[in-house]
Formats: C-alpha cells, sequence, structure tokens
C-alpha cells in the first residue's frame, strides 16, 4: 500500500510514522508513505498557502490553487508508478515534482478530508480501506480549505472523534496506522488482527504478562491451566462482560447476533454454517432477520445469504435485498428462494452444493514429510494456470496478495495448493497430476482445518453436487455433511 499525506507540516507525520512496526513495514516494502508539502504548489512568492475568506469571519482559509496542484502531483505520480509496475512491490520513487498544467489525470484513488464534519472513523473503515493500493490524505489547518477544491478531488469526509484539533496530521496517522497494520505481513502475529477490540462487536479481555503476582493481585489461575478450551471461554466471558458495561450499544448488537447464530444452528448447523461462521468471525452484518427468515451481508465478499425458515415466506426475504444486488453473489440456503430472486435480479449460473463443516477441536494429523508455506504473487500464473476451477485472475491475485493461498511442498517442490474463500470457506484445492494418489489432497486439507482451528474458526467448505470423490475426501477427515443442498447463485 502506499500512502501519501498532503500537509503543511511533512516533518510532523515522517518523524511521527517512521518508528516501530511501521517503520519496520516499510522497510520490508509492504508500505510506503510520503508526505507531501503543499507549500511547494504555491504559486505566492512568500510561499503562503492561505488567505481571508470571502464574507468576512475569523481566522484565515487554504486556499485551492496549491491544494489542487499537490493533489495533481500526487495523482499524476500515481499513474506513473502504476504504469511502470504493480505497487507494493517497489521501492518508494523519487521526490515529487510540479505537475503540469495539462491537466488532471484520471485516477480511481481515494482521497480523504480530515474533518469533524466527516463520516465517524471506525475499524470497518479501516478494513475496508486496507484493500486499496493507493490512500491519498488531506490535511487542513486553519478555518479549514477551499470549498471549490474539496468538491473537485475529495471522494471521502473523515473524521476520528467530535472533537477539534489544530491540523489533520494526527487524524491522517491514526488512519495510517490502523489501516496499514491491517496489511497481511505488517503484524508478526498473523491473527492478532482479527482477535483484538472490536472485533465482533466485542472488547478485547483482560491481557496479563510475567510475573505471576504483582502488588498482591495474581493472574488468574484459569491462564496458567494450559486448558485452552477454559481459556478461551474464559476471555469471551470477559470481553462479554467488560462491553455490557463499558460499550451496551456494541453489546446489543453482538446479542442480536448471538440469538441468530442460535436460531440458525438450530434449523441447521452445517447447512447454515458460512452464515453463523460469518457472524462469528465479525464478517457478516444482519441486513434483516425475523422469524420469517434472515439476510446477511459480506460486504468484501460481496456476498449476500438468504435462508428462509418456511416456503411461504421466501418471497419476503428475497425483498429484504437491497436494490445493489445486481453483481453480488447469493448464497441461496432453501430452493424456494431461487424464483423469487431470479425474479428480482439478473442472475444467471446456479451452482448447488453441499456444505462440510469439521466441528471437532482436535487438530487433524498432517504428514511430516511435506511443508506448507503462504504462495505469494509471483505464483499467480501458476495457480492460474493448474487450477480446474481458474475464471477470474483478480480473484486469485488477491487472495496470494492477502496471504491466503498456501502450497505443499515436497523437497522443495510445489505440488498442489489449498486456501480460504473471501467469504471464509476451505477451498481452491488443486493437487498436481504427478503427485495425485499420495495423499497431498488430504494433506493440504487438513493443513487448513489447523490453521482454522488455531484462529478460533470452525472450519468449514462446500463441495459441488456429484462431486463424489471430494465428498469422500471430507468424510475421511470426520466432516459434516449437510443434509440437503445449498446453492451458490451469481
Amino acid at each position: 500500500m502506499n500512502c501519501y499525506v498532503m500537509t503543511l507540516f511533512p516533518e510532523m507525520v515522517e518523524q511521527g510514522m517512521r518508528t516501530s512496526i511501521l517503520g519496520k513495514a516499510m522497510e520490508k516494502g509492504l508500505l510506503t508513505l510520503e508526505a507531501v508539502n503543499i507549500r511547494d504548489y504555491t504559486k505566492d512568492r512568500h510561499k503562503k498557502t492561505d488567505d481571508y475568506p470571502y464574507g468576512g469571519g475569523a481566522g484565515m482559509l487554504m486556499q485551492a490553487q496549491p491544494v489542487f496542484d499537490c493533489y495533481r502531483a500526487i495523482s499524476e505520480k500515481i499513474e506513473k508508478d502504476g504504469a511502470a509496475g504493480i505497487a507494493g512491490n517497489r521501492k518508494p520513487a523519487e521526490s515529487l515534482v510540479h505537475a503540469s498544467e495539462s491537466g488532471l489525470p484520471a485516477s480511481n484513488t481515494r482521497v480523504i478530508y480530515l474533518t469533524p464534519q466527516g463520516r465517524l472513523f471506525s475499524q470497518k473503515m479501516a478494513k475496508e480501506l486496507s484493500k486499496e493500493e493507493n490512500l491519498i490524505f488531506l490535511c487542513g489547518h486553519y478555518e479549514g480549505i477551499d470549498e471549490r477544491v474539496l468538491e473537485e478531488i475529495v471522494t471521502d469526509y473523515v473524521s476520528v472523534g467530535d472533537y477539534v484539533l489544530t491540523g489533520g496530521e494526527l487524524p491522517a496517522m491514526v488512519m495510517v496506522d490502523a489501516v496499514a497494520r491491517l496489511i497481511p505481513g505488517v503484524l508478526h502475529n498473523e491473527t492478532s488482527a482479527d482477535c483484538e477490540t472490536f472485533h465482533n462487536d466485542l472488547l478485547e479481555y483482560p491481557q496479563y504478562s510475567r510475573p505471576e503476582e504483582w502488588h498482591g493481585k495474581r493472574v488468574p489461575e484459569v491462564l496458567l491451566s494450559g486448558d485452552h478450551r477454559k481459556i478461551a471461554a474464559w476471555r469471551l466471558g470477559q470481553s462479554e462482560r467488560r462491553t455490557a458495561a463499558n460499550r451496551p450499544d456494541l453489546y446489543d448488537r453482538y446479542c442480536r447476533k448471538q440469538h441468530y447464530i442460535r436460531v440458525l444452528t438450530e434449523k441447521g448447523k452445517a447447512h447454515h454454517i458460512d452464515m453463523t461462521e460469518s457472524l462469528r468471525r465479525g464478517r457478516g452484518e444482519i441486513v434483516e432477520a425475523s422469524e420469517a427468515g434472515i439476510l446477511i451481508k459480506d460486504e468484501e465478499a460481496k456476498v449476500y445469504m438468504l435462508a428462509a425458515f418456511d416456503a411461504d415466506q421466501a418471497e419476503e426475504v428475497v425483498g429484504w435485498v437491497p436494490g445493489d444486488g445486481s453483481g453480488w453473489q447469493f448464497s441461496v440456503h432453501q430452493e424456494s428462494l431461487l424464483a423469487p430472486l431470479g425474479q428480482r435480479f439478473p442472475v444467471s449460473v446456479r451452482l448447488p452444493v453441499y456444505h462440510v463443516v469439521y466441528t471437532e477441536r482436535t487438530a487433524v494429523s498432517v504428514p511430516k514429510h511435506l511443508s506448507f508455506r503462504k504462495l505469494g504473487e509471483d505464483y499467480l500464473e501458476e495457480v492460474m494456470s493448474r487450477y480446474h476451477m481458474a475464471t477470474d485472475k483478480g480473484y486469485l491475485e488477491e487472495r496470494l496478495r492477502g496471504g491466503h493461498i498456501y502450497g505443499a511442498f515436497a523437497d522443495d517442490r510445489l505440488t498442489g495448493f489449498a486456501g480460504t474463500h473471501q467469504e471464509g470457506s476451505i477451498g481452491m484445492l488443486e493437487v498436481y497430476g504427478e503427485y495425485r494418489r499420495q495423499g497431498i489432497g488430504r494433506a493440504l486439507e487438513s493443513f487448513m482445518i489447523n490453521l482454522h482451528l488455531s484462529m478460533g474458526y470452525m472450519p468449514y467448505g462446500a463441495v459441488a453436487e456429484g462431486n463424489q470423490a471430494s465428498l469422500g475426501l471430507q468424510g475421511s477427515l470426520r466432516m459434516c455433511m449437510s443434509k440437503g443442498l445449498l446453492y451458490w447463485v451469481w
């Protein structure tokens, strides 16, 4: 990811961000940060960037021209770098130069203006922005910035809280920190970004380190027990109590999710596993729910998950899907939903599948002669050519970039791969022809099951109707199969 901060005080940003974890991320090439001085683009010989506001009033206002030209220079640089190679695999480019007068280059880059008038920044927004390749942050000062340039260049108005600061630099630094730590590889512990404050609408549980006793206070005995199941239960209970006491708004939302997780589980644990896991993992949002059924939205994966608890209620449930459903995929859990869905949206593909779920909490044994490691973007062409269901190169590239596909290696030779789909299921299993019938497929899926267990997930996947070989593999791994079919529709 490449972050650009348009500011009057570049030293403040540079000195504040090039240390600790983010500094190491920059050294590894996972993140670039460039603080761009707006003063370098003013046409005033005294380097002024502000003037009195029309209509009078207290204070000064940042002028449109230097802000616009600063943005234009950054945008041209992004366009140039994009044409030269894949961003993120390059070192930071040379310093910016003045933009030409030939007009504004086309760019889909998000330009974020830090202002108390903006949408409130949240962990959800941080996760959304972490998928971007380039971000530009605009820091205001004085009484703000000329409205005309904001209308011209800004895509997002964002606030970090209901208070006023002297400038946008601190909010920009907060956002860069929150966003960058979600980039794969930035944090040392890959699961820590998913298991902390605000995850799944719960505040983080209390944490303890050495010594066991300090100022007469002992570490809770359960944390010394070595019983991971009891520890997980204790931590969940502590998170629930802390959230109920400190953030009742989050706790109410959490309780609503837990209620519908129980409802869906009672109506078919394996059948609705994608819906319950989406809610448990903090990915899915309940769009609508009642005695008629439930509609869950996974914004990141662009998937709507629908369940109708009675065939007569299918049309009502489909009616909950917003009008923007075109272009999304649908996970449809009852056949009665297919007809009304097809009447509302131009869907053309219907893939019937069974869900398979690993319900045990013990790890699966994995052959020791194989090693497993993430495949990076340098494996894109190989994965694309080998994967029997490869149709979307961009999707596979995103999965590889995010570190979601793992390869099985024997004597340092890649024998096959498997990964996690965007909505959370295990899949993309492929064993190279010369290595088939050697247990590689079972080993890969075993590794993925153990990986999901280590993250606190319930491992699950989907098997197309009629794929007896895959169903046999799932059975050998003690995966439970849904009693009925569900349908992937797009």
